[in-house]
């Protein structure tokens, strides 16, 4: 039987500035997906990178009085620190501005675009420098970009190259309402057939060399004229791929694989799921197979954003609590599909009540009873326990299978929740009434449930599964347990 084929990517984020927590999010659940698939026994290609060639770069690379090139490349290393340090499993990491794959790559696509997709024509618009892209009087709210409020407009008149959208609408619409393009979760599906049934406008894919202060990627055969960041940025997912020389890779995960899916957030939702599919439909390339749409991380209601100054740092926050527990926060508190907000009260209260006192607690409890305790191979499983069990496996498979991460995660929670009630209800550090095998039975079924939520764990809490399953270190027919230090020590005020 072949091995399934499954390539995830996150969206590339623009290194104008560090990085906030709304890109650990998304790193997060694409990790969670890469890892789940791993352990189904999938072959796996997950891919991670930075949009170096945006404006909003190089006019914060002036504005610092720092060459654009310099200023890409140490924010690019934060992104990468920022990955490592939230134990990102990512096989790729691409920079859009520093890799010949990236260059030729887009390159090779704008050329295998269909004749007459692509021609030049002048152009007057309002351009927003937040979002990089044009704005019609539809996209605005009160005359100003919603997702980009506080920032002007900037009006723009020159000759630009345009990619013919409107040639695909049908197709495009086709492809979607047919699931052939999946769009996660249904919201966000609703969303992009409204935009499509609107009617879509062709975009500009390039900007003069001089707007762009020669930084990007050149247009062909044409030296005045620089790619526009969305058909150079969209391009890296199969460019990492080794798309610009028909690579083993391309051909695997892209050209031949079971899936492919893309991981973004609900602001860059169109390009993904319109402009994106164009391009590769009229360069005669296939279509993602899904999309996942997650929504902001706000703060008292506000969405985070580097441009209003309201972020939190995900290297600050690992550095004071470890990757874990941002991961869980992040996985278990912010709705799958919708925006979630992050405060510092809520993150440390679902730290206690769910890190600490959950499953640090019964972990602690479960290790310390087994640790003194004989326990066989063939020592009885209480039908109760295995029936949760393998309900909370049949959840979390279902929920991720559906990109519902905070499900998912709570499914383990009931497994650890179970595991306390019957502890409590068995009481097996108590010896009075009860028989030697009584109690090695309660311990064993204890044992149990921890190593299944430590292999249930392993996706979301990589460090703190691992911690649990080398405590239980089975050997032959008997099972050699060690305590641990406490895995998650309790927050006091």
């Amino acid at each position: 039987m072949t091995m399934k084929t499954f390539f995830i990517s996150t969206s590339i984020p623009y290194v104008n500035a560090d990085p906030h927590i709304g890109y650990a999010l998304e790193l997060i659940q694409a990790d969670v997906l890469a890892r789940f698939r791993r352990e189904r026994g999938q072959d796996v290609f997950f891919l991670i990178g930075t949009d170096d060639n945006a404006t909003k770069n190089v006019e914060a690379a002036e504005k610092a009085g720092v060459p654009v090139s310099k200023w890409v490349s140490e924010h690019a290393e934060t992104f990468k620190k920022t990955a490592a340090k939230l134990n990102i499993s990512n096989n790729d990491f691409i920079r859009t501005s520093a890799e010949e794959r990236h260059l030729k790559g887009a390159q090779k696509l704008w050329l295998a675009c269909k004749k007459g997709d692509i021609y030049k024509k002048k152009y007057q618009g309002l351009y927003c420098v937040g979002c990089e892209s044009f704005k019609t009087e539809k996209d605005l709210k009160n005359g100003e970009c919603p997702e980009h409020p506080n920032k002007k407009l900037e009006s723009i008149e020159e000759e630009n190259y345009f990619f013919k959208l409107s040639n695909y609408e049908e197709k495009l619409q086709a492809f979607i309402l047919e699931n052939k393009l999946k769009i996660i979760p249904e919201s966000r599906k609703n969303e992009i057939l409204r935009f499509i049934e609107s009617g879509l406008e062709d975009f500009s894919i390039s900007r003069s060399k001089e707007r762009a202060k020669n930084w990007g990627v050149p247009v062909p055969n044409d030296s005045s004229q620089i790619m526009y960041v969305w058909f150079d940025a969209l391009s890296n997912y199969i460019n990492a791929l080794s798309y610009a020389d028909s690579g083993e890779n391309f051909r695997k995960y892209w050209e031949k694989g079971d899936e492919i899916i893309h991981v973004i957030g609900k602001d860059i939702n169109r390009f993904h799921t319109v402009y994106w599919p164009a391009m590769l439909l009229s360069a005669g390339l296939r279509l993602p197979t899904s999309v996942f749409v997650h929504g902001f991380i706000t703060s008292g209601g506000v969405k985070m954003s580097k441009s209003l100054g309201n972020t939190v740092n995900p290297l600050e926050l690992t550095g004071k609590y470890g990757a874990d527990a941002v991961r869980y926060y992040l996985l278990r508190e912010i709705s799958a599909y919708e925006d979630g907000d992050f405060s510092y009260e809520k993150f440390e209260a679902r730290y206690n009540a769910d890190l600490a006192n959950g499953l640090g607690n019964f972990a602690a409890r479960t290790l310390t009873l087994a640790e003194s305790a004989v326990i066989k191979l063939d020592t009885a499983l209480e039908q109760s326990v295995d029936l949760e069990i393998k309900k909370a496996k049949k959840a979390v498979e279902e929920n991720l299978d559906k990109f519902k991460f905070n499900e998912a995660s709570a499914a383990i929670w009931e497994l650890i929740s179970f595991g306390d009630k019957y502890v409590n209800e068995k009481q097996p550090w108590n010896i009075r009434h009860q028989t030697s095998d009584f109690r090695l039975q309660t311990i064993t079924n204890l044992i149990v449930i921890l190593d299944n939520v430590a292999a249930l764990l392993k996706p979301f809490l990589p460090e703190t599964a691992e911690k649990i399953t080398k405590a239980i270190n089975w050997e032959g027919d008997k099972l050699q347990v060690k305590k641990i230090a406490s895995l998650f020590p309790r927050l006091e005020k």
